[in-house]
């Protein structure tokens, strides 16, 4: 196997990690968001999540976003928008969202599928980072300046 092979096999383990715990956590939220028991401090939560999100794809280019940790050939290095402070902003989107559904769950299991995903996040930007610092000349630089995960923290 390659290393082009290696890191499709990697990422997408880790996306199917990362959904797969979402899903857990999707389901175990369910019974709250049906009968729209959800707790009040789930929902800016939530909001800022999509909001994230939204702002994250629309700094992004078009066939610039990869779902898989690997760099897209020819890709470019974006730092405006939300990453201009953060350099994952879609994963803190997905943490945030994610805590979301933790929270209306409100049950021991979603709290540690949170933090199993917390754990497979943070593991998927280490290689992600890896592999942009091989892509990009300037992300070592990028790299200083800014986050992982939360503006100024972390």
């Amino acid at each position: 196997m390659d290393e082009r092979q290696r890191r499709v096999w990697l990422g997408s383990g880790l996306v199917v990690l990362q959904f797969g715990l979402l899903a857990m956590l999707a389901l175990l939220a369910w019974p709250a968001v049906k009968h729209w028991t959800i707790p009040l401090a789930a929902w800016p939560t939530a909001i800022g999540a999509v909001l994230l999100a939204v702002w994250a794809l629309g700094s992004n280019r078009l066939g610039n976003f990869n779902i898989r940790p690997i760099p897209k050939t020819g890709g470019v290095l974006v730092t405006q928008g939300p990453y201009h402070w953060i350099r994952h902003p879609m994963y803190t989107a997905f943490l945030l969202g994610a805590w979301a559904l933790a929270r209306t769950a409100a049950r021991d299991e979603a709290w540690l599928a949170w933090y199993v995903l917390t754990l497979v996040l943070w593991l998927k930007s280490r290689y992600e980072e890896r592999w942009m610092l091989a892509q990009h000349p300037g992300y070592a630089a990028y790299r200083q300046q800014t986050k992982r995960f939360l503006p100024w923290l972390f």
